[in-house]
């Protein structure tokens, strides 16, 4: 039996044909000449077969990411959004945040950007230098100028100009930023009250971002700057807006860059910035919706 086994299988024995002293038939040893040609198919054809040889499919790639510029002004309501903006547009949001100003350089530095949301002017400038699309303009939301002070201490009132007058000159330190969209409302607000000159030696200027937490550290006793910047930081306290005859608002407006990366997802973003969910949410957060302008908008 074991020798019928080598006659029909003579490689199972060491050495092969030799060794088993068998002689194969002709038609047996033909096939040799296959090994250089015949032999790659037939191997070819067994992998490709083989269940456990075949390459999965290649995972269709994530969307990209779509780059913001924005102003500090809008952070919190953004950064509240974001998830619910995401899921929305089924696209990660990276996002920047500084001051307008700060931004508005970068962009013209040749930052890159998908959308940004700056003021009004800020935006028409840079629409004439091809660096967002003058057709994707628009206006998000508001924000009017407040005075912020550390949480538990006396609650001084701002609510009339004389009211507000006898606050800060009361007020050993006030931080605002140097750079912010609010700085020119404060500054005409000084003026108008007569106080330029006494608040001079108080102020305390910081950059973006930094003057609502100087008062929430200790540093400083009030802050003045947007009421959306004020209302979401830990440790400090909105006293209310300026009177509204000291009162002047920012506005924040939206653009996309003419170089987006994914257009489509730049616009989709900006018709999400403009409707109806975000302007739901704007009071929370201490802005209005941008078109409840009146007669004490300022320029």
């Amino acid at each position: 039996m074991f020798t019928d086994r080598i006659r029909r299988f003579p490689f199972l024995v060491p050495g092969g044909l030799k060794a088993s002293g068998y002689l194969a038939p002709r038609q047996y040893l033909a096939p040799r000449r296959l090994k250089a040609s015949g032999c790659r198919v037939c191997a070819a054809a067994l992998l490709a077969a083989a269940p456990g040889c075949t390459s999965a499919p290649a995972s269709p790639p994530a969307p990209a990411e779509i780059r913001v510029l924005s102003s500090n002004g809008v952070k919190a309501i953004i950064e509240d959004l974001r998830p619910e903006i995401e899921r929305a547009l089924g696209h990660a949001l990276s996002i920047e945040f500084s001051t307008a100003a700060s931004l508005k350089t970068k962009i013209e530095a040749g930052g890159a950007f998908d959308v940004t949301i700056l003021t009004p002017a800020l935006i028409d400038e840079l629409i004439p230098q091809g660096k967002v699309a003058g057709d994707s303009r628009v206006d998000v939301a508001r924000a009017g100028v407040g005075v912020g002070v550390r949480q538990g201490a006396p609650r001084a009132d701002v609510s009339t100009p004389d009211a507000l007058k006898r606050t800060l000159l009361q007020a050993t330190s006030v931080a605002f930023t140097a750079e912010g969209q609010s700085r020119i409302t404060i500054d005409r607000a000084f003026d108008r009250l007569g106080i330029a000159e006494a608040m001079r030696p108080k102020i305390l200027l910081r950059g973006p971002g930094e003057a609502p937490e100087a008062v929430a550290s200790g540093e400083a006793e009030l802050v003045l700057t947007l009421m959306s910047e004020i209302l979401p930081v830990p440790g400090l306290q909105l006293l209310g807006p300026l009177p509204v005859d000291l009162q002047g608002y920012v506005t924040f407006t939206a653009g996309r860059s003419s170089n987006a990366g994914d257009a489509d997802a730049a616009n989709a973003l900006l018709k999400y910035l403009s409707g109806p969910a975000v302007a739901a949410a704007l009071k929370a957060h201490g802005l209005e919706a941008a078109s409840s302008l009146d007669v004490h908008e300022k320029p």
